[in-house]
C-alpha cells in the first residue's frame, strides 16, 4: 500500500485515508486512471472497518479526487480546477493550517524568515522526491 494509517493519531482513520491517497497521488504513486482498491478490497488489505474506507472514498470523491465508475470501479480523477466556492473553501482550510503552523513556530521560538525557509525546503523535498537538495 502507499501509506499507513496509525490508529494512535488523533486525526480520524477515514481523513488518514484521505490524506494518504492525497498524498500517494502528489508523489506520483497513484496516477490519474489508475484503478483504486474497491472499498472491500481496500478494507481488507489494511485491516479497517469497511465504513471507514467507504466514509474516505466519499469524501475523495467530493472532493474530485476519486472518479467511481458504476461497474467498473474506482479511479484516480483527471485534475480539474476547483469551483470557486470549493476554492474558497479549501482556502480557508490552508489559512487555518497556516495559522496552526505560525502559532506552533512561535512556540519554538521560529522567525517569519524561519518558518518561510522551512516551507520552502519542504517544498524543495515534496518536488525532488523526498532527496535533500
Amino acid at each position: 500500500m502507499w501509506f499507513r494509517v496509525n490508529p494512535r493519531l488523533p486525526t480520524p482513520i477515514y481523513q488518514q485515508v484521505v490524506d494518504g491517497f492525497k498524498e500517494a497521488i502528489v508523489k506520483g504513486f497513484v496516477k490519474q486512471g489508475d484503478r483504486i482498491p474497491s472499498v472491500r478490497e481496500l478494507a481488507t488489505l489494511m485491516t479497517l472497518n469497511h465504513n471507514t474506507v467507504a466514509k474516505a472514498y466519499q469524501q475523495l470523491e467530493r472532493e474530485h479526487v476519486f472518479e467511481i465508475i458504476q461497474g467498473r470501479g474506482t479511479f484516480v480523477a483527471e485534475f480539474k480546477p476547483p469551483s470557486d466556492s470549493d476554492r474558497d473553501r479549501r482556502l480557508a482550510k490552508i489559512v487555518e493550517m497556516m495559522q496552526q503552523i505560525y502559532i506552533e513556530g512561535h512556540y519554538v521560538q521560529l522567525s517569519e524568515d524561519d518558518l518561510m525557509s522551512l516551507f520552502r525546503e519542504t517544498i524543495r523535498k515534496w518536488e525532488t522526491g523526498g532527496k535533500d537538495v
